[in-house]
């Protein structure tokens, strides 16, 4: 009878809700690629962080006080008398630059394999517009600390609205809510930062994943799976994500926690760059620090900004170094997706352009002498060069033949296999047996002493051929 009732319920809610029908089309039948290699973790890992900041947000939220006298005391209570504040507080700001590595890391991964290219425009668009809400989140949720350094670079970042033409000077009044940052800021970003930008963010995740499963997933060679069919209209060179997918995403989770935990428990300030050494001084509007500088992920773009002179170009510069990864679909002009069937000329871009972000990150941490300066304008110009001279080298680069279907992706079983079948002739290659002059042992077991010792040139070729390799897997 109790069975019958559970029974009963369940079908009265799934005739209402359609659950299961959800399921099996985003999960049990949802095919994805079977080539997924370690790049694909990180959107889901993404969804983990997400999660993480909604739910130690909330906690954090019952005892936070959004006054300007009280926020910075709050904060405080919460880090020493709060029971497990201090773990909750420290999982909220790791996980503000966590969310950033990981989304960093997965638009890296569409650069490499082409993910924002036909038939996954869309998909793009509304994965660059979560990245601007976050950003919008985590500026906001900055000052709330209410720290030296959280209210003077809200100080410095909402005056630059100002040098918008026509609207700037109201705008950043709006932004405000006073002609200073003061608690009517603080509650307004507190707003902002709590209830509608979270909101837009869930949107944006909601219609990102929505768009992805409609298109289908790239792949590391940039086929589309859907072009090969069994019988049965599945992809031959496709497996469902539940419970394959699935499975395979909860040991980059647990690798994941590894580190989240250990940088929460052993270095959560990282040196200064989580969570500012400024930061741990109540804000004081009459003592401006000697160098203001945002969070660690804004440095690239504040960098821009710094680095051209006049201040509305500076803010058209660094408006712009965002707007253009918007454009990303239609400037590139090449024929095939995937960085393996690219030519020479995009892969020696990609590399610059990221040499570029990560000094412009750098130097946007530094005070801006004029030397500086100088750096800051040539990598700049090669940032925005990757993407505004992209028609061009995209079209002229030569490219490699696309294969019918999937290469082939050894298993990890596979791979320790042959690995245990190659590992005595590589320590054959990679040492050297030497026999000694002198005989040991008793004079009726006389037997000559052999000792291994490392061969440079045969090191030097195991690399040189690991090298190749890992070279050939990106060509």
């Amino acid at each position: 009878m109790k069975r019958s009732r559970i029974t009963e319920c369940n079908d009265w809610f799934l005739e209402r809700f359609p659950l299961t029908k959800l399921w099996n089309e985003h999960m049990t039948h949802y095919y994805a690629p079977k080539n997924f290699n370690f790049w694909y973790f990180f959107g889901s890992l993404a969804l983990l962080v997400l999660v993480n900041q909604i739910l130690t947000g909330i906690f954090l939220t019952m005892n936070y006080k959004p006054d300007a006298k009280l926020a910075f005391d709050s904060v405080e209570y919460i880090m020493r008398d709060v029971n497990w504040g201090w773990l909750i507080r420290y999982m909220h700001s790791t996980g503000s630059s966590a969310f950033f590595i990981v989304v960093y890391l997965h638009m890296f991964r569409g650069l490499l394999y082409g993910s924002f290219k036909h038939p996954r425009e869309l998909v793009w668009i509304f994965g660059m517009l979560l990245f601007v809400a976050l950003m919008a989140e985590a500026f906001m949720g900055y000052l709330l600390p209410w720290g030296q350094m959280s209210y003077w670079g809200a100080q410095v970042i909402i005056s630059l609205f100002s040098a918008i033409p026509v609207i700037g000077d109201d705008l950043s009044l709006w932004l405000r809510g006073d002609y200073v940052v003061s608690d009517a800021t603080l509650n307004r970003f507190f707003a902002f930062h709590v209830i509608a930008v979270p909101l837009a963010l869930v949107m944006l995740v909601f219609l990102h994943i929505v768009a992805l499963h409609e298109v289908g997933s790239n792949n590391p060679d940039g086929i589309e799976i859907k072009d090969s069919k069994d019988p049965w209209g599945h992809p031959v060179d496709g497996i469902p994500f539940h419970p394959y997918y699935t499975v395979k995403d909860l040991v980059g989770v647990g690798v994941f926690l590894l580190f989240f935990a250990t940088v929460i428990f052993y270095m959560p300030e990282m040196g200064g760059y989580f969570l500012e050494h400024a930061n741990f001084i109540p804000a004081d509007p009459m003592k401006t620090p000697e160098h203001i500088a945002p969070v660690w992920y804004f440095t690239p773009f504040y960098a821009i900004l710094r680095a051209i002179p006049d201040k509305f170009a500076g803010v058209i510069g660094m408006g712009g170094a965002i707007v253009v990864l918007f454009l990303l679909p239609w400037l590139d002009r090449s024929p095939v997706k995937s960085i393996r069937y690219r030519g020479g000329i995009y892969k020696k871009a990609l590399c610059l352009f990221v040499i570029s972000f990560l000094a412009l990150g750098y130097l946007g941490t530094q005070p801006a002498t004029p030397t500086a300066t100088i750096f800051a304008r040539l990598f700049t110009t090669i940032y925005f060069g990757f993407f505004l001279l992209m028609p061009i080298y995209t079209r002229w680069e030569k490219t490699k033949p696309l294969p019918q279907r999937l290469t082939k992706v050894h298993s990890l079983e596979e791979q320790l296999h042959n690995l245990e079948e190659q590992l005595p002739t590589l320590i054959e290659e990679i040492t050297e047996l030497k026999p000694a002059t002198t005989e040991i042992g008793h004079t009726a077991f006389k037997s000559s002493f052999f000792a291994r010792k490392p061969n440079p040139k045969g090191i030097r070729n195991v690399i040189s051929r690991l090298a190749k390799k890992a070279k050939g897997s990106l060509d």
